[in-house]
């Protein structure tokens, strides 16, 4: 059966994510929800896709008989609140990165979840690549695990602004803005979909106005350490490494998109490959959404789940300091 899918927000995601969609049969465009001063947006938003239903009342939408999925591609601190009200209405939910603010709220999104029968899902690319996949096979190759070093920076074009005083919700600290929740957390990401949970987290964050612009994740794994750099306040080349003693693995480029890998091993050639498909990041995902909901895959929904939820208390330990 078809994906019957509502879209919340008319931001930079859901302009990106909406060419995706109409391209991945099973999948069919309902309804757009924005602010009452952006309807103009998702009412142009919904000619230009043929979604049936623009507006800026969300009862509108969670009453839709014909929606039975809300992506939620709003701001960070409005997630747990639209989320929640799409459980309650007996809506499956797809909700972007970072899930919620806190961990206490997406224990209360789960529990919900379970209790209603219905599939609550993480929007985060990295985890349905298949260069992320070829990442988790390479690690056995490179022997005992002893350096990790992931980064993800990128000049934020809102940033000469926000020196100045101009506040958007990135750099909003209220707003669950900063570069922890922003960038870092494609990091926490791909970083605990391949070890696990850490024994422990330690966040140095740069702090401007009250919000990290840039900082420094320090996991501790035991047996090998992670840092995880997050900056929106500067930017370099992006390359991450996973070092073993016995060769290493490099990512070269955006920890998002995963767009490169290189294996080299001790005393040998680096030999670089990309197994991703050629379509946008987000389509990955979506595809697998899409047969979840399907299926009803509750399995695979709830092995998901429980990374998210690792996720989650990682970031929910990291930022205590902010």
């Amino acid at each position: 059966r078809l994906m019957k899918l509502a879209l919340l927000g008319t931001g930079m995601i859901v302009t990106e994510v909406l060419p995706v969609l109409t391209t991945i049969e099973g999948i069919e465009l309902e309804a757009i929800m924005s602010t009452p001063r952006s309807l103009d947006k998702a009412e142009a938003l919904a000619k230009q896709y043929g979604l049936t239903q623009a507006t800026s009342d969300y009862q509108a939408i969670l009453s839709n008989p014909e929606v039975d999925t809300i992506y939620v591609g709003t701001p960070n601190h409005t997630h747990y609140d639209y989320a929640k009200k799409a459980l309650l209405a007996g809506k499956h939910v797809i909700c972007e990165k970072p899930f919620t603010l806190h961990l206490e709220e997406f224990e209360v999104l789960a529990k919900l979840a379970q209790e209603k029968k219905l599939l609550l899902m993480e929007a985060i690319t990295n985890q349905y690549l298949a260069n992320f996949t070829a990442i988790k096979e390479a690690v056995s190759d490179i022997g005992d695990i002893k350096i990790v070093n992931i980064n993800y920076s990128q000049y934020s074009s809102r940033y000469d602004a926000f020196k100045h005083g101009e506040i958007a919700p990135v750099f909003n600290p209220e707003m669950g803005g900063g570069a922890l929740r922003d960038l870092n957390i494609y990091n926490i990401h791909l970083l605990v979909g391949l070890f696990g949970k850490p024994n422990r987290v330690k966040y140095l964050p740069n702090v401007e106005r009250g919000v990290d612009t840039s900082g420094i994740l320090v996991l501790d794994y035991g047996n090998f350490k992670a840092v995880a750099i997050g900056a929106k306040d500067c930017s370099a080349e992006i390359r991450s490494t996973i070092q073993g003693d016995k060769g290493a693995i490099t990512i070269l480029g955006a920890t998002n998109t995963l767009p490169e890998i290189g294996l080299t091993l001790n005393g040998q050639k680096e030999t670089v490959t990309n197994l991703n498909s050629p379509h946008h990041r987000m389509y990955d995902e979506f595809v697998a959404f899409e047969k979840m909901v399907a299926t009803n895959d509750i399995d695979s929904v709830a092995k998901q789940l429980e990374h998210s939820r690792q996720v989650m208390e990682v970031l929910d330990q990291a930022s205590k300091v902010l």
